[in-house]
């Protein structure tokens, strides 16, 4: 595993809140996607408004901690609220590492997202333990 790290989600605030956040730490983003980068689908329509919404940030911060984040849209069947709006994404080193923790850490919860190739370039799920704790399990397919 090449590491854990906190995953922030947000009501339409995500830039302003990493703008914030870069200003205490420093430093620069590592990616600032919006959701207009994403490929159209019809489990999600995304307005016009959302588009310009936070689709991934990443803001390095020391001994190889990455604070990330972004906004959920109002289309989006999981909904955002305070109390559910952090998960935990880990950043695994092969698909063999991503499916032992993807399937034993989700045994008993709630699948969200199943493991699959993205569009992003990386091998993904997401899901909440029988803890009711959000996780998110990433595998780079072509890792720098």
């Amino acid at each position: 595993m090449t590491g854990i790290n906190p995953y922030i989600n947000f009501n339409g605030q995500a830039e302003a809140a990493f703008n914030f956040y870069k200003s205490v730490f420093g430093g620069e983003f590592a990616t600032l996607s919006r959701m207009k980068e994403m490929p159209p689908s019809k489990e999600c329509e995304i307005s016009d408004v959302e588009k310009e919404k936070v689709m991934h940030v990443s803001l390095p911060l020391s001994n190889g901690a990455v604070l990330m984040g972004s906004d959920v849209p109002e289309s989006y069947a999981n909904k955002m609220t305070f109390g559910n709006n952090i998960s935990i994404s880990i950043n695994a080193e092969s698909r063999e590492e991503t499916n032992k923790l993807f399937n034993g850490l989700s045994d008993g919860g709630t699948v969200t997202m199943p493991l699959g190739d993205t569009f992003w370039g990386a091998y993904f799920g997401m899901f909440t333990d029988k803890f009711g704790i959000n996780w998110m399990v990433n595998c780079d397919n072509n890792p720098k």
